[in-house]
């Protein structure tokens, strides 16, 4: 399945959140939202994205941040009270959304090839209409790609 692309609806979903709290695109419309999809909680390349994230959170004005992975409620919870990350982390452990953004790749690692995410992020206007995309993002300074992103439209 090919990526989501810019212009098109955000696919919908029903995730839990790190309190287990299941959350719907629904309740993200009616303010810009940066979807920012990572592969596994507290890896190094992950903690310095979400940590960058939260660092810049007051930069992101009128803009909310989701961090979706296949990991579990638990892991989320534990990921966000060690980095104290105050934004939203979904649980997406059937990868049903991370599937329909066409982001379940197959990877290679020290020639092995297995199947993870590849590390994208989604910037969605008010409708939930994806408006821009990062690809292959690299975890380090992507807060500010994104804060600069944001202010274009």
């Amino acid at each position: 399945m090919s990526m989501l692309q810019e212009g098109t609806a955000f696919p919908s979903f029903s995730l839990p959140n790190q309190d287990g709290e299941v959350k719907t695109n629904q309740d993200f419309l009616g303010q810009k939202t940066v979807v920012y999809f990572y592969p596994k909680d507290d890896t190094s390349g992950c903690t310095a994205e979400a940590c960058g994230f939260q660092e810049r959170l007051s930069d992101i004005p009128g803009a909310q941040v989701i961090g979706v992975s296949p990991d579990g409620v638990k892991s989320h919870r534990k990921f966000a009270d060690k980095y104290n990350l105050s934004f939203t982390l979904l649980a997406d452990e059937e990868k049903a959304l991370i599937e329909a953004c066409g982001i379940w790749v197959e990877k290679s690692m020290y020639g092995k090839k297995y199947m993870g995410v590849e590390r994208t992020t989604f910037l969605l206007d008010e409708n939930g209409v994806v408006r821009k995309v990062f690809s292959k993002v690299k975890p380090q300074g992507h807060a500010a790609e994104v804060i600069e992103a944001l202010a274009q439209f």
